[in-house]
Order: C-alpha cells, then sequence, then structure tokens
C-alpha cells in the first residue's frame, strides 16, 4: 500500500510517449495545441455503457479493474493528449464516512448531510488509505497506458465538497452551506480548512501512485459572490497548490503541473491569477480574449459542450475559431464543462483531430492542416 509516510523516493513511471499537455501547462512552445475532454470517460461512449448497465457508479469507482478499463477506453477511441482517472470527487466525504448514492435524474445524495456546524462531529477522521481504491486504479491505468499519454488526477474544490456534504444533493443555489457562510462562518472555515488538507493528501496521493498532472475542480464557485471568493475560498485554494507544490518537491517530485477549474468565477479572474497554479481552466460563458487579458498562465477550455452537437463543418470553424482567439501557446483545449451523454462519439473525435490539424496549420507544421499525430 502507498502512503505518503512511506514514500522514500519519487515514484517510478513510464516515459511518456505523448508529453504535449505536460509542456503546454509548464508554458512552453508545442508543436500543436493538446487536448482532452471533461467527463472523456461517460455515457456518450456505447463501451462505456455497456458497462455502466452492470454496475452502480459508485462500485466502479471503487473497482481498480473497472475504473481503468473505462479511463482507458476514450484513449483508445481519440487522439486525446491525456487520459484523467475515472474516479468522483465525492470520494473524499465518503471516506469521512458520508454516505452517498446515486439517485437517477438527480445525482449523488448523501443520506445524511450536515445540517449544523454541530454535525460535524460525526466525520471520520481522513485517512488517505481509505481511497486506496483510487491509487490501485491510478497505477494499474498507468501500468497500461505504458506511456502513451499522461494520466491527470483531480479532487473536488473545498467549498464544492463543502456545499454537497451541507445540501446533500446537486443544487442550482446551495443556499443551506451558503446560509452556514453568513450564520456560521468560523465553523464554515474550519471545515473549509480540513477539507483543504484532506485534499492535498489526496493530490499527493494520485501524483504518488502515477498521474503526471492533477486538476482542482472548484465546481459550485460560481455561486458565492465575488467577495466570498476573494475572502472565504481563494485562502483556501491558494494554500492547496502551495501545500501540494511544496510537499512533492519534499518528496523529490518536480514538474507536475497544478490546475484550478473555477466554474462561473469569470469576475474573480484576477484573484484567481494570483494562486499559483499552473493552468487554470474556463467555462464556456468566458471570451477567450478576455481570459488572456487577466490569465498570465496556461489556460484550459473552453469550448461551448453544446458545440459538440454542431455539424462538422459548423464544429470546425467553431474549434478554429477558438484556436485563433487563444493561439497556441500556453493553451489546452477542452470544453468549458463535461461532455454530455448524448453527444455523436463521431464530432468527439472530429474536434480531437480539429484541434490538432488547425493548431499545426496555425504553427506552420502543415499549411493543408493535414493529420499529423507525433
Amino acid at each position: 500500500m502507498l502512503t505518503t509516510e512511506s514514500m522514500t523516493s519519487p515514484p517510478s513511471r513510464p516515459v511518456l510517449k505523448n508529453d504535449l499537455i505536460i509542456r503546454a501547462a509548464k508554458g512552453e512552445i508545442v508543436e500543436k495545441v493538446p487536448v482532452w475532454i471533461m467527463r472523456q470517460a461517460g455515457r456518450y461512449l456505447p463501451e462505456f455503457k455497456e458497462i455502466f448497465s452492470k454496475h452502480d457508479f459508485f462500485s466502479i469507482c471503487q473497482n481498480p479493474e473497472l475504473s481503468c478499463e473505462l479511463t482507458i477506453q476514450p484513449i483508445d477511441r481519440f487522439n486525446l493528449d491525456a487520459a484523467i482517472i475515472f474516479s468522483d470527487i465525492l470520494v473524499i466525504p465518503q471516506a469521512m464516512g458520508m454516505k452517498c448514492t446515486l439517485a437517477p435524474g438527480i445525482g449523488p445524495i448523501f443520506e445524511t448531510p450536515l445540517k449544523t456546524p454541530e454535525d460535524m462531529a460525526s466525520l471520520a477522521k481522513f485517512d488517505v488509505s481509505n481511497l486506496q481504491y483510487v491509487y490501485d486504479a491510478i497505477s494499474l491505468t498507468c501500468s497500461k497506458l505504458d506511456g502513451r499519454v499522461p494520466l491527470i488526477g483531480f479532487s473536488g474544490g473545498p467549498w464544492t465538497l463543502m456545499s454537497y456534504m451541507i445540501d446533500g444533493q446537486p443544487s442550482k443555489t446551495c443556499s443551506k452551506s451558503k446560509r452556514w457562510l453568513y450564520q456560521h462562518i468560523c465553523k464554515s472555515n474550519s471545515l473549509l480548512n480540513l477539507l483543504t488538507e484532506c485534499i492535498v493528501e489526496h493530490l499527493f496521493a494520485q501524483v504518488a501512485a502515477g498521474c503526471s498532472m492533477v486538476q482542482v475542480f472548484e465546481t459550485n464557485a460560481g455561486l458565492l459572490t465575488p467577495e466570498m471568493i476573494n475572502t472565504i475560498l481563494a485562502p483556501q485554494l491558494e494554500c492547496i497548490c502551495t501545500s501540494l507544490k511544496k510537499k512533492l518537491t519534499h518528496h523529490g517530485i518536480e514538474g507536475v503541473p497544478i490546475a484550478l477549474f473555477c466554474k462561473g468565477a469569470n469576475q474573480s479572474l484576477p484573484v484567481l491569477n494570483k494562486l499559483g497554479y499552473d493552468v487554470i481552466s474556463i467555462d464556456w460563458s468566458l471570451d477567450p480574449e478576455i481570459a488572456r487579458e487577466f490569465l498570465s498562465g496556461t489556460i484550459q477550455g473552453n469550448l461551448d459542450p453544446c458545440a459538440l452537437y454542431a455539424d462538422k463543418d459548423k464544429l470546425h470553424e467553431l474549434t478554429k475559431n477558438m484556436l485563433n482567439k487563444f493561439g497556441t501557446r500556453k493553451f489546452i483545449a477542452n470544453l468549458g464543462h463535461g461532455i454530455y451523454p448524448d453527444v455523436d462519439p463521431d464530432n468527439v473525435s472530429h474536434f480531437v483531430d480539429a484541434v490538432h490539424d488547425i493548431s499545426l496549420g496555425i504553427n506552420g507544421g502543415d499549411n493543408n492542416e493535414m493529420s499529423l499525430y507525433t
């Protein structure tokens, strides 16, 4: 079992045959723009639905072999430049004793959400070994990938985890958890501090297991006011980045980019830009030129997920427009959020190939925009 305490030397991993996304994340010049897709291992794939029909969601997450299989499915089908481990942001509260089920048409539901700050006493002490199934899945996946592409690990952000733990299920307002911020700010900060510590441990363990890059998904950030983001959330996000980089360096691990996705927090770009992350992922509501104005590092995003419903000519046009606005330096192509389950996989293939072909053309690598996978 791999733990933080038992690790005395940097983890060994296969040499990457395709390191485009790592170089782009570091701001290096790349021959073409790398691309991956949030939720790329998902229900839009027939092979995914076949496995999903036989197993429930969290059983898959807790089965390293199935997690590995689903992670690699989109890599086998498309010319993607990264895999992302099939897991879930809610594994941390689950490891703290909160029971969660997936309700059809609703999403994840906690059986006993936190109703008052006193309920925090019921949380079990977080032990990273309780998530060993995630790290086993990562190790297995890295072995199976054999360096074809980097593997991305991830965690939910502290506010997003807190909101699920209090609201108990997906919410368009997060009113129950935001109520805590107004009525119980000290206890709210205590919970956020606790979750931040757990996130750092979880992300580190994923890198130790073999991940070459990690991302923090602060999906519910847009439900906070700008002041809340600046004064409550930003310090936690900065702590995650700073603590993780320090921990990685202490263990002799260098060159692992850390990405941050704060959906809907466009008004806080100047704040996010100062938190130390290598990559800031943005949603589809933000114009690329505005993003470039406020973000100095590598940007990830931000095609509208619904653009994958367009015909191939229109999708090609939209992709080209995105690339022309972002440029090919310090950019990782992605959607502005996760792919939808009714998207045609052929359109995904067209999008991925278009990113490569068009960016090659922009860089002068191929004037005819012919596909060349290096």
